[in-house]
């Protein structure tokens, strides 16, 4: 009988576990970072004491979480009106979470910043010596402009068609100047930007765009990709 109650002592232990799982997006975060945490300890081969500082400090994030919800909960329960002593519960509860997760990143610093210095040193060389490594930077850098520029200045459309300024024409003319820049070339740079008009004018003739936002899109991924060859290439 007492080896039964033990057994769902751990069920109801899991049971929580999961139910904070499936409500709590800030537990779903700490999860994520968690794997993400030791999985790196694994690829960098941290030391035991390394290690070990680790999980004591995930089990102390996810430790205050649970004990966060389980606090939300147990108030919700408590009372249906607002309340301030319950306020303040959960507010020192929420802080209690964020100690912990401040602790966790002092705790990462200090044992990844080192080795992420490295690799960080180890890959700006080698964007340094390989074009094509440059190149991928700048698109990406060009479509995560878009999107900030999109979301700050909200002209209608979707995140992927439509609205000021124009994708299509900002990764086109990207491409355009990777191709002038990488090869050294004046035709091969004025085929991609006669590509790039294309893509353009496809953007105005399907009413998608506007003929200022396709140039806003065709100037803003000209200056980033000039820019990232720059710091770089040249």
């Amino acid at each position: 009988m007492r080896s039964r109650s033990i057994l769902w002592s751990f069920n109801y232990a899991i049971e929580g576990i999961v139910y904070a799982l499936r409500t709590q997006r800030n537990m779903r975060i700490h999860v994520a970072a968690a794997t993400i945490v030791l999985v790196a300890a694994l690829f960098f081969r941290v030391s035991r004491l390394e290690f070990l500082a680790l999980i004591l400090t995930i089990s102390f994030v996810i430790g205050t979480e649970l004990v966060n919800t389980a606090i939300e909960a147990t108030i919700d329960v408590a009372t249906q009106s607002f309340d301030p002593f319950a306020k303040i519960a959960k507010d020192v509860a929420a802080g209690a979470v964020f100690v912990s997760a401040v602790c966790a990143m002092v705790t990462g610093y200090v044992v990844f910043f080192g080795r992420l210095a490295n690799v960080a040193t180890t890959l700006l060389v080698r964007v340094r010596q390989t074009p094509s490594h440059i190149t991928v930077v700048a698109l990406v850098l060009a479509a995560f402009a878009v999107l900030v520029a999109k979301a700050l200045r909200h002209e209608g459309g979707t995140w992927l068609r439509g609205g000021w300024p124009s994708g299509h024409t900002a990764l086109a003319t990207a491409g355009a100047a990777a191709i002038a820049y990488t090869t050294g070339n004046a035709g091969a740079g004025v085929i991609g930007l006669f590509i790039a008009a294309l893509v353009a004018q496809s953007r105005v003739e399907s009413e998608t765009h506007t003929v200022w936002q396709v140039i806003w899109g065709g100037v803003l991924g000209f200056l980033i990709t000039t820019a990232i060859f720059q710091v770089f290439w040249f």
